[in-house]
C-alpha cells in the first residue's frame, strides 16, 4: 500500500484499472478549465511494479519525475530507466507506457497538452511478460 510520506502534494485517488496496472495514485494539480484547455498537470503515484496502460497523447507529455525509480518505454523501443530528477519529453502520438521499478515506487509530475478535448488515448495494457523484459537488460 502506498502511504503519504515526504511526497509535497497529497496523495489523490486511485487510478482507474482500465489505464493501470498495479497500485496507482493521481493528485490533479492543474485543472484544464484553469488554462484556457491547453494542459493538465497531476502528479501520479505508482507503488512497486505498477505501471500505466500503453497510451498515447496528441500533443504529446513531459514527465517531472520527483521520487523513486521507473521505467519509460516508446513502443519497439528499448525501455529507459527513470529517477528521480529525470525528465522526459513524449512526442505527440507516440505509444509508450510509464511506471515504478519492482522494487521500489514512482512519483512524477505529468504534463499533459490537451487537443479537442482529449489529453491521452488508453490502449492495451502492459503484459506482465513485457514488464517483466525491462528488469532482464
Amino acid at each position: 500500500m502506498i502511504t503519504q510520506d515526504k511526497s509535497i502534494f497529497p496523495l489523490g485517488n486511485p487510478g482507474p484499472a482500465e489505464w493501470f496496472t498495479g497500485e496507482v495514485h493521481v493528485q490533479s494539480l492543474v485543472s484544464p478549465e484553469k488554462v484556457e484547455n491547453l494542459y493538465n498537470v497531476g502528479q501520479v503515484t505508482f507503488s512497486p511494479g505498477a505501471r500505466t496502460h500503453w497510451h498515447t497523447h496528441p500533443i504529446g507529455q513531459v514527465l517531472l519525475v520527483l521520487e523513486g525509480t521507473g521505467w519509460y518505454q516508446q513502443k519497439g523501443q528499448p525501455a529507459q530507466i527513470i529517477r528521480k530528477g529525470s525528465t522526459v519529453a513524449i512526442p505527440k502520438d507516440v505509444e509508450h507506457w510509464h511506471g515504478a521499478s519492482e522494487g521500489e515506487k514512482l512519483v512524477h509530475i505529468a504534463i499533459s497538452n490537451i487537443q479537442n478535448g482529449n489529453s491521452v488515448t488508453w490502449l492495451s495494457p502492459v503484459t506482465n511478460t513485457q514488464y517483466a523484459q525491462v528488469h532482464q537488460k
